[in-house]
């Protein structure tokens, strides 16, 4: 079985782990693993786009688009039903992989109707903008509580400071779970994560992996357990009190969701987080204007979801025989949708690799479309605005600190950086003093 959402080798319906290519001009989205790909993807996308747009890849063994016409054709028609059930795995001798399989068959990212319309509904019951919004003055709290702790430093890792633990903590009391366990959270998150957004299967990985999903199994079961006796007020009690029109989410149902709730809200944030950061410091000048004026913050967050998207890609299945692109897709074959092409594609964004926060029509693919429109997109605007506010307010000297080499996550879907090493002035007292802060 692949490691990703976007796998073709077995979770997208291929046959046989992907095949590195001989040579470094060969056509295909297997050069991300190259550490100076991934750390900037565009001019490949700009390849693939302009030279074969709907690519077969025979090293992923799937079909590649990159347009934002045929991505969004792709995200609003194709199957989003790509994992292999327990039973499947165990015909082909991977039955140790069963454990994950049983969770994610159950997961509304990887369900396509009736099955993802019943899961949606009773979910969305459950995760109300109404609940997210509650949370506005808090995830303020939180986020000049994690500034407090390294005003004085003069200087911080933006990632391990700020933008990793704020989405953990946020998440945690969503959920309804003790704020305390976010580190843990947060830990079983990035390993889910690596399984979701990378082409490869890490055999030395597979267990680590493994034990995770376990983990949080457990956990949440414990959860809800507890919650039965003690109801809390988040995501945990309201999934299993939600019910439309006298149907109800099952235990194990319940379980699968929240973690995909709980991994999707914290790493897509933090990347949100991490690389808009980083798009900021390497454009001072739309810098000091959203920190002279922070009603353009809204709209910088939609441009740099474009600009630098969390989420890359992800994979469909072609539901018949479809032509795109002068190609001819079979049935079941697999479709790489790259949102990160297509937030790049000229004919659809003018000057598409310039950070432009005044775009107009400004409707990118970051949260993908249509019905699985991400879950938890009004949330991750949310905090991304707050936290790119408090930043630039309460930091109005923030520099790259450049003796440090950035390096990308070796995850070829979720794009994040491991570390962000910034420089601030110490002197900064009378902004970093929480008694001085703007409401």
């Amino acid at each position: 079985m692949s490691t990703t959402t976007t796998a073709p080798s077995v979770g997208a319906g291929g046959v046989g782990p992907p095949v590195a290519p001989k040579t470094d001009k060969v056509l295909s989205l297997y050069h991300l693993l190259d550490p100076e790909v991934l750390a900037n993807p565009y001019p490949l996308y700009h390849r693939l786009r302009t030279e074969d747009p709907v690519h077969w890849d025979p090293f992923l063994h799937a079909w590649v688009v990159t347009r934002y016409a045929d991505v969004i054709k792709v995200l609003h028609h194709f199957s989003a039903d790509r994992t292999p059930t327990p039973e499947q795995l165990s015909a082909m001798g991977l039955a140790a992989m069963n454990p994950i399989a049983e969770v994610m068959v159950r997961q509304m990212l990887f369900l396509d109707p009736p099955n993802h319309t019943r899961l949606r509904a009773l979910a969305s019951a459950a995760f109300t903008v109404r609940r997210v919004e509650r949370l506005r003055s808090h995830i303020q709290e939180i986020m000049d509580g994690l500034l407090d702790r390294v005003a004085s430093n003069g200087r911080m890792d933006l990632i391990a400071d700020f933008a990793s633990p704020a989405p953990a903590i946020v998440t945690a009391e969503l959920l309804g779970v003790p704020v305390a366990d976010h580190q843990q959270l947060k830990e079983w998150s990035a390993d889910f994560a690596e399984m979701l957004g990378n082409f490869q299967h890490n055999p030395d990985r597979f267990p680590r992996i493994l034990r995770s999903v376990e983990n949080m199994c457990s956990y949440f079961r414990s959860a809800m357990q507890e919650q039965r006796l003690n109801p809390r007020d988040g995501l945990v009690s309201a999934m299993m009190a939600a019910n439309v029109d006298g149907a109800k989410l099952t235990e194990d149902e319940i379980i699968a969701n929240l973690i995909v709730t709980m991994v999707g809200g914290q790493e897509t944030t933090t990347n949100l987080i991490g690389n808009g950061m980083l798009t900021l410091l390497r454009n001072p000048e739309v810098m000091e204007r959203l920190r002279a004026d922070a009603s353009l913050i809204p709209a910088a967050v939609e441009e740099l979801l474009r600009y630098e998207s969390p989420s890359q890609h992800t994979a469909r299945l072609a539901p018949d025989d479809v032509e795109m692109g002068g190609r001819h897709i079979r049935k079941r074959q697999a479709v790489i949708a790259v949102m990160g092409a297509a937030n790049r594609d000229p004919e659809r964004f003018p000057e598409p690799d310039r950070l432009d926060i005044d775009r107009k029509d400004n409707r990118h693919v970051a949260f993908g479309w249509a019905a699985h429109f991400c879950f938890g997109a009004h949330l991750a605007r949310l905090e991304g605005q707050i936290a790119f506010a408090t930043v630039l307010r309460r930091l109005p000297s923030l520099a790259l600190d450049t003796a440090t080499p950035l390096r990308w996550r070796d995850n070829l879907g979720l794009r994040g950086l491991t570390a962000l090493p910034v420089l601030f002035d110490q002197c900064q007292r009378a902004v970093n003093d929480g008694s001085k802060r703007e409401s």
